[in-house]
């Protein structure tokens, strides 16, 4: 994390915006159901809005510090904070009521690892599951804002048809002064047009 990041990444009005502005329309029409996985927390910025929106919050960060940081944070609560990464998830299938990435996929260093990580978010899902994410637009100041490291933005474009791919059902994209995006997992019941078999 560069010092643009430690400056602004973990400030309370970056964590304010995350939970006034992204999450609760993010969340709107999306049942988080009791356990959830949130995938590259960070500073924790979305960690603490979730944890009270569901019975158990386990979020898994590849940083060993940031992860320490949180685990000490979150000791005897809600949320269980594991070093991990997201292409490679070490839970069994369907093991979550919803999945959550917000504002990290910028920072996964290639469109087949961005991939990967929603595919092991589907994989992690339970069916009826969502998945809920969000993240910034490419732009020229984010770049300079990225300088030493990683920077790799999702392109809008892209989503659905990874997401598709991927398997989801329901898809819902919106660009924005942001890119957010919520895909269901179908029900076990279900064809690949949402109905019931």
């Amino acid at each position: 994390m560069n010092e643009n990041h430690a400056r602004v990444c973990t400030s309370p009005e970056w964590a304010q915006y995350i939970q006034t502005d992204v999450l609760p329309p993010l969340t709107r029409d999306a049942d988080l159901g009791e356990e959830m996985l949130e995938i590259g927390p960070g500073p924790g910025a979305a960690t603490e809005w979730l944890r009270h929106k569901v019975k158990r919050l386990t979020a898994v960060e590849i940083n060993e510090e940031a992860a320490a940081l949180l685990a000490a944070r979150y000791a005897g609560t809600n949320v269980e904070i594991v070093v991990g990464t997201g292409t490679d998830l070490e839970y069994p299938d369907d093991s979550f009521d919803s999945v959550g990435a917000f504002t990290m996929l910028h920072h996964v260093p290639t469109p087949a690892k961005q991939n990967k990580i929603l595919s092991e978010a589907f994989r992690v899902l339970r069916p009826g599951g969502v998945l809920i994410c969000s993240d910034s637009l490419a732009s020229n100041g984010l770049h300079h804002f990225h300088a030493d490291d990683t920077y790799n933005p999702v392109d809008p474009a892209w989503v659905l048809g990874w997401l598709q791919a991927v398997g989801f059902g329901k898809i819902t994209v919106t660009v924005d002064d942001g890119l957010t995006f919520a895909a269901w997992k179908r029900d076990s019941g279900e064809d690949s047009c949402g109905n019931e078999a």
